[in-house]
């Protein structure tokens, strides 16, 4: 279990995933589980490094092999790159410094496609228009309040009309301010606190959104969740959802289906087990705005939380799941 739950949680801000896979036993049910967490949390750049290569000689066939196999299942999560390196762990081959062993090889090392794989991108992806979830409210002395989150999908400029969800009150941006001074734009990524025009009832949990483009607000949410606990999770049960910064108790009231990770089909399911990846409807108790998962990342996710054990016990992202894209390896 503890697998799956890391993988979710690394992946989640993760630009590029590196795989691992032992040539001698090929692609394994596991292996295939995170590479499709992996997709399914936004991740559209991979290394493979099939390794023990030294146990099958440095044979080049059970390489092309094997590549053949990790290539189809990179095309059909929708992966925009891919890069296999034959490697032996054991003795450094391939790892850093290029390998004697495979002169039939000419691809970069590992290090070297982690040096020129694109970073820094998660955040900034998509095309929500700005998000600022309000995590603190500052009180300025001598009056006036400001609000402090991270901006995501967009940038958020001085002047802006925008929107307070769930509420929907309209207001402009006034001020924006970091710790290194006022500016007049802030981009995704950037942890900021904003004035507004007018006094408004705004606090934690609250969503600043650029007005035109904004979220919707919503009581009831369908979700991909990667399922973490061991008590199977069934339509009638109730837990706690943290969306951003507001948390909401929620029920499940259907649970739609379950995703084969060796075929990548939805398939019927009313119940999903401790790992199981599948798609659920739930209600909440006070309404959250949401993006679509592709559209933003950070709006467009959740966790859902045990209300008894205070557990975190699934990762969820707003939407059905979407594996497939344009783009070809």
């Amino acid at each position: 279990m503890q697998y799956t739950r890391n993988m979710a949680t690394g992946a989640s801000t993760a630009d590029l995933v590196v795989v691992v896979v032992d040539v001698t036993s090929g692609l394994r049910e596991q292996t295939r589980r995170h590479c499709c967490i992996a997709a399914l949390l936004g991740v559209r750049h991979m290394i493979v490094a099939l390794n023990k290569m030294d146990l099958v000689s440095w044979d080049r066939s059970a390489f092309a092999a094997l590549s053949g196999s990790v290539e189809e299942l990179a095309r059909r999560l929708g992966m925009e790159s891919l890069v296999v390196v034959p490697v032996s762990a054991l003795h450094g081959d391939n790892v850093a410094d290029r390998s004697a062993s495979t002169p039939w090889y000419g691809g970069p090392t590992v290090l070297a496609a982690l040096e020129e794989a694109p970073a820094g991108a998660w955040a900034k992806e998509g095309d929500s228009g700005a998000r600022l979830p309000v995590q603190w409210v500052v009180r300025a002395t001598g009056g006036g309040r400001g609000y402090a989150g991270m901006v995501s999908g967009g940038t958020l400029r001085v002047g802006d009309e925008v929107v307070v969800l769930p509420g929907g009150a309209r207001s402009r941006i006034s001020s924006i301010a970091t710790f290194d001074g006022p500016m007049t734009e802030a981009d995704p990524s950037l942890s900021v606190t904003v004035e507004l025009d007018d006094e408004l009832d705004v606090g934690r949990g609250d969503l600043i959104a650029t007005a035109g483009v904004a979220p919707e607000a919503t009581s009831e949410v369908l979700a991909t969740v990667c399922w973490f606990d061991r008590r199977p999770l069934t339509a009638g049960q109730r837990y706690r959802v943290k969306h951003t910064t507001r948390v909401t108790p929620a029920l499940v009231t259907a649970v739609d289906g379950r995703l084969d990770v060796a075929t990548l089909e939805l398939g019927p399911s009313d119940a999903l087990a401790d790992n199981d990846i599948g798609v659920v409807r739930l209600a909440l108790a006070t309404p959250i705005a949401v993006d679509p998962y592709r559209a933003n990342r950070v709006t467009g996710s959740f966790v859902v939380i045990d209300e008894d054990t205070n557990a975190t016990v699934a990762a969820a992202m707003v939407g059905p799941p979407v594996l497939a894209a344009d783009t070809r390896v």
